[in-house]
């Protein structure tokens, strides 16, 4: 077991490009980019100052709205350099959720990137900050946001009232070495440094605050238990806005000298390449992600025997998708990760060297350094190994809070500083953990608790079943009845009324979905967690169910 690190992020870089300054760091394949960890410390210390020179202070907020390019890359850590708290922003987002976020964030600078999947960012940002046509760059006064300073504009031309990216190249001239030093050293690893909004599956995100010490020690210990060294080559498709990408996929590669490999949008022929071009060794995904890689039609004319390990992770993972990782691709040492934003966000996670029954069928037992429980829901009871309860965790990756929000962190943390995650779970005698539900994705069928992951698995057998999700809808009868939505395999098909007899007799009446649904396509986070209350709403919409019910 690592001990932990008692460092910053700015300087964990640093040392990695001491140690591996001549490994590769950070490779965009399509845009010819390739740079070794002394050539992307460097660049980071060049925006760190040139951030500087604009104005950003110590325990400033920073929002970044953009994909996966390689100015987010420097951003993250020119912000953890000069002491700035860097708030995430979901690429889908449009101007309700952005107006939202700068204003609960409180964010002085915003830095956008040109536009993302028909979305103009520019239009957007004009259209809430009318004031940007006169203004200043660095000298915003909006109504508004009245924190709101400067934006900074990644593109190819030049927008009223901003900055442009190559600015700061040209403003970094003016900062010394000295006064960058200077600023690094006031920096302690309980600072936060980054703000993660939670994905807004079940309504309005939070913005979660956690430190240096949270995010590095996190990712140190999900490498750890990846066996990942320098040796690594990882593709990184999932996107940094949200802890998978910046914390399990970047920082993880950082603390041991890994190349980072990152796909600017998630598409699965441009996965499947860049792990063939590159020779990756690690690939991260969703689930909904390695489906689409093993389900694309030209997925055998791939070489991909370079893998050896990743993670799966996001929303719950079906055994049978990764067995599929396992025995097609090749990923002999994939792991399964537990968490979410608030534990930075790793909780508990499968070891490269379990077997293959644990590493399909758990999510594995806590990190390094940690403690996870299952107690009884409503209470700090610890419920008996393998019985059904919430998980809690505590240690070192619990975030500091909820910004502006105590209340919410109460309810949260408690006083003995135990993180309720509002997941429930089983554990069984070793520690190895099996998610089984959602506290509030429970429906109650007559009485009967009905787990809406238990039917998921049972579907995920039907041969022509790709992908599969449950929701509880009202019903006047019983209360709560269970409906499932079903992607099918390509050239497969099956009624619902035939789903429903291979039930009978497997699974307990109580729980054959009563409503079947066949699509294409699920409503997703940008993250890849896909809105279970959306499939709910249309369910209730679609079979004019009440409810209030």
């Amino acid at each position: 077991m690592a001990e932990l690190i008692h460092s910053t992020i700015g300087r964990l870089l640093e040392q990695t490009a001491d140690t591996y300054p001549d490994r590769d760091a950070v490779v965009y394949p399509d845009r010819n980019i390739r740079y070794t960890y002394a050539e992307f410390d460097s660049l980071c210390r060049q925006t760190a100052k040139g951030l500087m020179r604009i104005g950003i202070g110590k325990g400033d907020h920073v929002a970044i709205w953009a994909s996966n390019i390689p100015e987010w890359l420097a951003v993250q850590f020119a912000t953890a350099k000069i002491g700035a708290v860097l708030v995430t922003v979901n690429t889908n987002y449009q101007a309700h959720e952005l107006d939202y976020l700068l204003k609960q964030s409180d964010a002085s600078a915003l830095i956008i990137m040109d536009s993302y999947r028909g979305t103009s960012y520019p239009d957007i940002v004009s259209s809430l900050i009318p004031e940007l046509q006169e203004a200043k760059p660095g000298q915003l006064k909006s109504e508004r946001y009245p924190f709101l300073k400067t934006l900074i504009y990644i593109g190819n031309k030049r927008l009223p009232g901003m900055y442009h990216w190559d600015d700061t190249e040209i403003l970094a001239k003016t900062v010394t070495d000295a006064e960058l030093e200077e600023r690094m050293n006031s920096l302690d690893k309980d600072d936060v440094i980054n703000m993660q909004y939670t994905s807004g599956t079940t309504g309005f995100p939070k913005g979660v605050m956690l430190t240096h010490f949270n995010v590095i020690n996190n990712a140190a210990n999900i490498a750890e238990c990846m066996v990942l060294t320098s040796q690594d080559r990882m593709c990184i498709p999932v996107p940094f806005f949200h802890c998978f990408g910046c914390v399990l996929g970047v920082l993880a590669c950082v603390s041991v000298g890994a190349a980072m490999i990152p796909v600017q949008e998630f598409d699965p022929v441009t996965v499947l390449k860049t792990v063939e071009k590159e020779k990756c060794t690690a690939l991260h995904g969703v689930p909904t992600m390695f489906i689409a890689e093993l389900h694309h039609p030209d997925f055998d004319a791939y070489d991909l025997s370079t893998l050896r390990t990743g993670i799966m992770a996001g929303s719950p993972c079906p055994s049978e998708v990764m067995k599929a990782v396992i025995e097609r691709v090749g990923m002999k040492d994939i792991t399964i990760a537990y968490g979410q934003t608030e534990a930075s966000p790793v909780i508990t996670q499968t070891r490269a060297n379990d077997s293959f029954i644990r590493r399909v069928e758990t999510t594995g037992r806590a990190l390094p350094h940690t403690e996870v429980k299952i107690v009884e829901p409503g209470t700090c009871q610890e419920v008996q190994r393998g019985a059904q309860g919430e998980l809690c965790t505590r240690g070192y990756h619990v975030m500091k809070g909820y910004y502006k929000d105590k209340e919410a962190t109460r309810k949260a943390i408690n006083h003995d500083g135990w993180l309720f995650t509002g997941d429930l779970a089983v554990m069984d005698e070793d520690g190895y953990c099996r998610i089984t539900g959602r506290l509030k994705d429970m429906l109650i069928r007559g009485g009967e608790n009905i787990y809406p992951r238990e039917i998921e698995e049972f579907l995920y057998r039907h041969p022509a079943v790709l992908d599969v999700q449950v929701v509880g809808v009202p019903d006047a009868k019983f209360g709560e009845e269970a409906a499932a939505w079903i992607k099918l395999k390509d050239g497969k098909s099956v009624s619902p009324d035939e789903l429903k007899a291979y039930c009978k007799g497997k699974i307990a009446r109580h729980k054959i979905p009563r409503y079947v649904i066949f699509t294409d396509d699920y409503p997703m986070t940008a993250s890849g967690k896909i809105q279970k209350y959306k499939l709910r709403e249309k369910t209730i919409e679609m079979f004019n169910l009440s409810s209030s019910q």
